[in-house]
């Protein structure tokens, strides 16, 4: 038996991307995710070149499926491919600002995650007279066309678009290594940029067309150095907000424009996550009223409740103001580049002028064969009593056209259209009538050729057809502009409905946050089976929270980040509060509002240290910081001393000893990472296994346990201390 070849053969990786890898990628990026200059991917063209093919641009409404599977001559990639892409041109969708698909049913709706679109046997389409422009002049040679993916028919390799269209409609794509994100802009005022670029390409557009229109409207907060720095380079963003107005009758909100780049359902999510997170007390309830007549939010308000500073709040918690990013990355002649809106428009005008230049040079060339065909005409008129002998006289009709260019030395081309003209028009009147063309198709040749080898007078037309384009689909801003110093946004802070609250927790790690409204009206705080309540913190809802855990690490967090909980709930586990992968025990807490006061840290090996609690500060509000205390040895206790008071800390050993010292004993040192020193002395391997303030630590008389001098063994524990009597048998 011959030896087979193995199935596996070996290969360089590099060999590999480049052989396999390159050509997928640059098949993704020439040929399907990023636009070209005619503002289309060439899902979109073949498309809307199926559908100009199909008579729709002036016929009637016909059948989605109709079009789709007529698509798939030219698209074979299916059929719900191809539908997806008709629903996106549709201006029943909304997805573009200039829609080239007039549509019929339902096509669902770009602000609409969950509102599905009908299938494409139920939807009719036709094209919009907006494509009257797409495909102006087509065919008049003004674009190459390329065999389709079979060889039976060509199709449009560009469309000879009559204004930008690659900046008239959004467009998203994402290639392989790289993606394009353009946003639109208002046909009035693209079609006057674009005239002043062909002035002058260095031209400001920013006083003609000062920011992008999108077709959800909103308001879009202006930033002129944000604007700059889009139109130079073809990347940065903007914001965008919602509209809405206030319903003083009915106390609510209603919502009726939202940013391009969210939906309907993500808003109305995340507003029913802050309000059971409790950071948007003010709303009752919150409904989507959107029907026939357009998209509309509804929040209901509690009473007292202002209208305007919950939407402060909500614009900055919620995707009611979203950024879109811009990245104008375009295909230009075959190659991607990110350029920006002057470059782009420098390009388009560049392609323009080619398709009026090949527009021109075809009208000159038919006009030319007509020109030459009626001069042939022409000589005929000289004598038609000839030209009749000499059609009668030959005998063979294959010699006919030879012996009309013989007998009036005229070319072959006009010998036979003199050949076939009608025995009826070979009459003084008809030839006299098409001759006199003769004048006036010299004429035009002339203007013709003139036009098609100046530049000024290419551009003097493309101008015309820019003003008659605006002025004829042009329409108003949908995007209102503000000015983003007059829309500043509260803090974080100040959008926090402020309150007073108490904190608990319990030796296991659990947390619990309960008003004081709430507490009042509580009973018994519940625990796991086996944990207890070790610490009790009263603070406010905007209050700052540092836990220290193991390692010498501590973690900071917002009051208003941990949820509301009851005194019948066991409360959150603090690592899950504070994401971590680890579960790391949770030795202590401290609470502030301002960073004021010390932190006392109390140690295994007997040490304590007293920090400022400013050291825990940090400007970039970090929520880790590793060295917040000595991990020399276990910590046993945290305390927090307020500004300028004093307190008597108990340490308790595991050998039932105790003493009693002061924190303005211990000096304050700035280091977190600090040993501390010396308080309570080590006997026979003892540690020490807690730590309380005096007056909750049980002892009936503290100052037995107080000693002149630190650091100290400490006194024995006694029952009669813990305020328990000796029994005694007499």
């Amino acid at each position: 038996m011959k030896n087979k070849k193995p199935i596996i053969k070996e290969q360089q990786i590099t060999d590999t991307l480049e052989e396999n890898y390159m050509p997928y990628a640059m098949s993704v990026i020439v040929s399907r995710a990023i636009p070209e200059i005619d503002g289309l991917k060439p899902s979109h063209r073949k498309l809307l070149y199926t559908m100009y093919k199909m008579g729709l641009l002036s016929g009637g409404l016909t059948k989605s499926a109709n079009i789709v599977g007529q698509t798939m001559r030219l698209n074979p990639h299916g059929d719900a491919a191809i539908y997806e892409t008709l629903v996106r041109l549709t201006d029943g969708n909304g997805a573009l600002l200039l829609p080239p698909v007039k549509s019929k049913g339902n096509f669902g709706r770009v602000y609409s995650r969950d509102m599905a679109y009908a299938a494409a046997r139920y939807t009719e389409a036709k094209l919009n007279p907006i494509c009257a422009e797409l495909f102006g002049d087509i065919d008049k040679n003004t674009v190459d066309f390329t065999d389709n993916y079979d060889g039976t028919m060509q199709e449009p390799t560009l469309l000879p678009t009559t204004f930008p269209n690659i900046l008239a409609n959004p467009n998203q794509g994402i290639a392989v290594g790289m993606a394009s994100n353009i946003c639109c802009f208002n046909l009035r005022e693209l079609c006057g940029a674009t005239i002043e670029v062909m002035k002058d390409p260095e031209t400001d557009l920013s006083e003609i067309m000062p920011a992008p229109d999108f077709p959800t409207g909103g308001q879009l907060l202006y930033d002129k150095s944000e604007i700059d720095e889009i139109y130079r380079t073809g990347r940065g963003s903007v914001k965008v907000r919602a509209k809405y107005k206030y319903d003083k009758k009915q106390n609510c909100i209603d919502i009726y424009e939202i940013p391009y780049s969210t939906t309907v359902e993500v808003i109305i999510d995340k507003i029913v996550d802050l309000v059971k997170a409790g950071k948007a007390r003010e709303i009752s309830d919150i409904r989507d009223e959107t029907d026939l007549s357009g998209l509309k939010i509804t929040i209901d308000l509690k009473r007292g409740t202002d209208p305007d500073q919950l939407m402060a709040k909500l614009y900055k918690m919620t995707a009611l103001q979203d950024s879109f990013g811009c990245n104008f990355n375009i295909l230009v002649e075959g190659s991607p580049m990110v350029l920006g809106v002057n470059d782009i428009l420098c390009e388009w005008l560049r392609f323009r002028r080619s398709c009026v230049k090949r527009a021109l040079s075809f009208d000159i060339e038919k006009k030319s064969d007509k020109l030459h065909l009626l001069e042939g005409l022409a000589l005929i008129l000289l004598d038609i009593d000839k030209a009749i002998k000499i059609v009668r006289e030959t005998e063979d009709d294959a010699m006919v056209i030879p012996n009309l260019m013989k007998g009036f030395n005229i070319t072959k081309v006009q010998a036979e259209f003199v050949a076939e003209i009608k025995l009826r028009n070979l009459n003084k009147d008809y030839i006299l009538k098409r001759t006199a063309e003769i004048e006036n198709l010299k004429s035009e040749l002339e203007e013709l050729r003139r036009t098609v080898e100046s530049k000024r007078r290419i551009d003097k037309l493309i101008e015309k057809q820019l003003k008659q384009i605006a002025k004829k689909y042009g329409s108003d801003r949908r995007t209102e502009i503000i000015s983003a110093d007059d829309a500043v946004l509260p803090s974080e802070e100040e959008t926090i409905p402020d309150y007073s609250v108490k904190l608990f927790r319990t030796r296991d790690g659990y947390l619990k946050k309960i008003s004081l409204v709430s507490l009042r009206t509580s009973g018994e705080q519940r625990v796991k089976e086996g944990d207890e309540l070790v610490q009790e913190v009263d603070a406010k809802n905007s209050s700052e929270v540092i836990f220290f855990a193991e390692g010498g690490t501590a973690y900071k967090m917002k009051a208003y980040d941990i949820p509301d909980s009851k005194a019948s709930l066991l409360g959150d586990f603090i690592p899950n509060l504070l994401g971590l992968t680890e579960k790391e025990s949770i030795l202590g807490m401290a609470v502030t509002d301002d960073f004021k006061g010390e932190l006392l840290f109390c140690f295994e090996n007997g040490k304590a240290a007293k920090v400022p609690l400013a050291a825990y500060q940090t400007k970039t509000n970090r929520k880790k910081l590793t060295g917040a205390f000595s991990a020399k040895s276990p910590l046993t206790a945290t305390f927090f001393i307020p500004e300028g008071e004093k307190h008597d800390i108990v340490l308790f050993s595991d050998k039932d000893r105790a003493v009693v010292f002061s924190t303005e004993k211990i000096p304050l040192k700035s280091t977190r990472s600090t040993q501390g020193v010396n308080v309570m002395t080590s006997r026979k391997g003892s540690k020490v296994a807690r730590g309380t303030y005096a007056e909750d630590s049980g002892l009936v008389n503290v100052s037995r346990f107080r000693t002149k001098t630190l650091p100290a063994v400490g006194a024995t524990v006694r029952d009669v201390d813990l305020g328990i009597e000796q029994i005694s048998m007499d």
